[in-house]
């Protein structure tokens, strides 16, 4: 109880984080991955520009200011504070080059396109701010970023940082000198500098200046900069994105304990359409399971939940549907780890499976474990627990008024439909890489990569002996959609993940459009050369010894992977040469 407890507390603490809700705006009767990456990505920007005022406030305390002084372990002594107003014009080095022409504009479009489409406002307020010489004119979001990598540890702060500054010069060109003198100062590298005449009235010249400085000093280097009235603006774009600019995810698996947001639309506290609305048995049973997954951390067993008659009636209903019509509609592989689980006497219809015993089932045969979850995470949070071998599977019951379908994610569901599979290696291998994709993707491509996930492992088809046959936990355990799926009153397209990724569809009602897999290799490594054009600027790989997810980023790390690589291809070709041998 004491857990429960300070879970419900914790829970209150966080409830922005931990909800997308009604309240937020978010539409009730719509529900599905991909819709929660794109309101995911609506709340984000929509809150961005708070979150960005509160970091400007913080910079402003006199302990930031005296973290940031800070470069490569040593302050920067009092006497070398730059006056920038009155600092001799410096003579630009011979061997970095200047544009002023076409040719400047064209070349770096991508720089200042993005210089020329900031928000207005702070473009407003950074100008205001310069020109009433504030100590601090306001930080952008690059520099936030950088802010918070720099505060992590003092290595971090005296990191290197390659970036690019892009200042605006009210004064001419003559103002670069005191520029490249400030860089100077604070122990900076310049790599690059091009000018252009400005599109912005009051302003000369942009300048574009490619340099490489530690965190540290480049953050007090644009504050020095920014105390002068010489400059219009100054803009920091960062371009190392590994270590900057890339999104927070999970690294292990006990990292997955901070992966917990809930999509709280149509639950039955909050849409009078639930079946579960009127009834206060039901909700308040759904708030005791609830929180004892909120309250389940990386390593502990999974709680067991002593299923009611009620609950169990339900299971027994759906689960002797699936058994009439499984053996003629389901894929093989499917059909082989049901009987395995019948034989093993978890799939029973006297009780509801344990999500321990379940979990146990699926370690033991392609690795996957399972973690209790609240109820519908957010599409990010779903997809990065499936790159550790982890499905986070809900532990409440659909109501009893509506056995065969239910609005949201339910343990029937979680069950019935996606354990199977997740028992079969070649799948479980897909769900992965789904996962792994995951891992660092823009929010442009959760989308994607959630759409991929409905029309495939929800709702997913494949070929075999010619007929056509179900895959997808949306499917198999829904018998309607599955009649309708296997029926000519929809359509059947060949899977090709850069078509389907950004294919419509419909969650309120049956799907018009059902994508077809050859088979499951087939649909595997189509998906591994659609992965390879996201825009991610690294590359991950699961470490299933360590449970860690590694960023390939440096020679060392390839050169254990392929050491790894090696010795596995050194045991496939023994293997080989043995088989071959004549007895």
């Amino acid at each position: 109880m004491m857990a429960v407890a300070a879970a419900q507390k914790n829970r209150e603490m966080f409830a922005i984080k931990k909800s997308y809700s009604i309240e937020n705006g978010y539409p009730s009767r719509r529900r599905s991955l991909v819709d929660d990456a794109r309101f995911e990505s609506l709340v984000v920007k929509q809150t961005k520009q708070t979150v960005l005022e509160e970091a400007r406030t913080k910079a402003n305390d006199a302990s930031l200011e005296e973290c940031i002084l800070q470069a490569k372990g040593e302050h920067v002594p009092a006497e070398q504070q730059i006056d920038l107003q009155n600092a001799e014009n410096v003579e630009i080095p011979a061997d970095l080059e200047v544009n002023d022409e076409q040719d400047f504009i064209e070349d770096n479009e991508t720089y200042f396109h993005a210089e020329d489409n900031s928000s207005a406002q702070e473009g407003h307020n950074n100008t205001e701010q310069s020109n009433n010489n504030s100590d601090d004119a306001g930080l952008t979001e690059d520099e936030i970023v950088l802010a918070n990598a720099a505060s992590e540890s003092a290595e971090a702060e005296n990191a290197m940082q390659s970036a690019a500054l892009v200042v605006r010069l009210k004064e001419g060109i003559s103002s670069l000198g005191r520029i490249l003198k400030a860089i100077e100062t604070f122990h900076g590298a310049v790599q690059h500098v091009e000018s252009r005449q400005s599109r912005e009235q009051g302003v000369e010249h942009d300048v574009l200046i490619k340099l490489d400085m530690t965190r540290g000093n480049l953050l007090q280097l644009i504050r020095s900069l920014r105390q002068s009235g010489s400059f219009s603006s100054i803009n920091l774009l960062a371009e190392n994105n590994i270590s900057v600019k890339a999104p927070w995810f999970p690294k292990h698996a006990s990292e997955l304990d901070n992966c917990n947001h809930l999509m709280t639309k149509y639950e039955p506290d909050l849409d009078m359409n639930h079946p579960g609305f009127a009834d206060k048995v039901y909700r308040q049973r759904r708030k005791e399971i609830a929180e004892i997954a909120f309250a389940y951390k990386y390593g502990d067993p999974i709680p067991y939940i002593t299923y009611t008659d009620v609950e169990v009636k339900t299971w027994r209903s759906v689960f002797r549907t699936v058994l009439d019509l499984a053996p003629k509609h389901a894929c093989a592989e499917y059909r082989a780890a049901f009987k395995k689980l019948q034989d093993e006497k978890i799939f029973v219809d006297e009780r509801l499976p344990q999500l321990q015993e379940m979990s146990d089932f699926l370690r033991k045969n392609t690795g996957f474990t399972l973690r209790p979850a609240a109820g519908l995470l957010t599409a990010r949070d779903f997809l990065a627990s499936l790159a550790f071998r982890i499905f986070q599977s809900t532990q409440y019951v659909r109501h009893v008024k509506s056995p065969y379908h239910t609005p949201e994610p339910d343990t029937i569901h979680e069950l019935l439909g996606h354990m199977p599979l997740l028992a079969d290696p070649s799948f479980a291998q897909f769900s992965q890489e789904i996962g792994l994709a995951s891992l660092g993707a823009s929010d442009e491509e959760i989308e994607k990569l959630s759409t991929i996930y409905w029309f495939t492992v929800e709702f997913g088809l494949c070929k075999e002996h010619g007929e056509v046959k179900a895959y997808g936990a949306g499917l198999l355990s829904s018998y309607g959609e599955l009649l309708h799926a296997i029926s000519d009153k929809c359509e059947h397209r060949a899977f090709e993940p850069a078509s389907t990724a950004v294919q419509p569809y419909q969650d309120q009602e049956y799907q018009p459009i059902y994508y077809v897999a050859d088979s499951f290799e087939d649909a595997k490594e189509k998906f591994r050369r659609w992965v390879s054009t996201m825009s991610r600027p690294f590359e991950v790989r699961f470490n299933p010894h360590t449970e860690r997810v590694e960023i390939l980023d440096s020679v060392e790390k390839l050169d254990t992977l392929v050491h790894q690589m090696n010795t596995e291809i050194l045991h496939l070709t023994n293997a080989i040469a043995k088989l071959r041998r004549p007895f």
